[in-house]
């Protein structure tokens, strides 16, 4: 099969390197940066650049660009996409992209399937991209009432093969819901976290709790402003949510309320344990 790859950053560069390690198929990739493509042919992660001459002669075709961008990619080269093609975009949010990229798939014949990988780092670029960064990962694909379903098998059979513990289908609606909490509300608490004065006099201080919780706030900020302002709706709501909790410890704390204050504490382990997860 062959693979086309646009955008050669964490999630591309990670995946080309996974296909590259985990299969026999050939992997062409696109990236505006010379020095990435580079990079990627000279460490065996693609077998060539992805061109406007090999495009239609992709089977599957990733996009791992920021949303806005990925729309703009498929609408300048939706003409050279051929009718065998399935075009997975790999974006963080689902709905804005979702709503753009289907119209574009019927109009050209091509077949597109909403996509995220459940996987990432706090570092960006090709040169932080693993082989490995999918092992044991959830892949997220978007199912409506006219999927195909020996598609989704086929899907299914790929991504497995690059290291992905299990498949996902959910809507573009649904997705942003969940994913506005699982992983939004979390980069803005980390960013918010760290930017307590406190956070300069860390320094023997600290261990793991402060690493866990501001992992993540070595975002790429123009990236995330996107993906944050591109699903404020649902995300405004989780924040919400989170001061509304927030605000009940600390009137136990004001209070001098103990009683209140493990009870909330008890609540939380006790959610954590219903949830699960590490």
């Amino acid at each position: 099969m062959n693979v086309g790859i646009v955008g050669l950053g964490l999630i591309g560069g990670s995946m080309a390197k996974s296909v590259k390690t985990r299969t026999l198929h050939a992997v062409w990739g696109a990236d505006i940066d010379s020095e990435t493509m580079t990079l990627a042919r000279l460490c065996g992660a693609i077998d060539g650049p992805l061109t406007d001459e090999n495009l239609a002669d992709c089977d599957l075709l990733l996009l791992a660009l920021a949303p806005r961008s990925v729309v703009g990619w498929v609408q300048e080269h939706a003409k050279g996409i051929a009718r065998k093609t399935v075009v997975i975009d790999l974006c963080g949010i689902k709905r804005a992209v979702c709503r753009e990229l289907a119209p574009l798939a019927r109009q050209h014949g091509f077949t597109y399937v909403g996509g995220h990988p459940m996987a990432g780092l706090e570092r960006s670029g090709f040169v932080n991209a693993q082989p490995d960064l999918f092992a044991g990962s959830s892949m997220i694909l978007m199912k409506g009432s006219d999927t195909d379903i020996q598609l989704l098998d086929r899907l299914k059979a790929f991504f497995t093969d690059v290291g992905f513990a299990s498949l996902t289908f959910t809507t573009p609606e649904e997705h942003d819901r969940i994913i506005a909490y699982t992983s939004q509300l979390a980069h803005v608490v980390s960013s918010a976290y760290i930017r307590s004065p406190e956070a300069l006099e860390r320094r023997g201080f600290s261990a793991g709790s402060f690493r866990d919780m501001t992992r993540v706030a070595r975002l790429d900020e123009t990236l995330w402003t996107e993906l944050l302002m591109d699903n404020r709706d649902f995300l405004v709501g989780q924040i919400e949510t989170l001061i509304d909790n927030l605000n009940g410890y600390l009137d136990a704390l004001k209070s001098d309320d103990a009683t209140r204050l493990r009870a909330l504490l008890k609540e939380g382990r006790e959610k954590k344990a219903q949830a699960g997860g590490n």
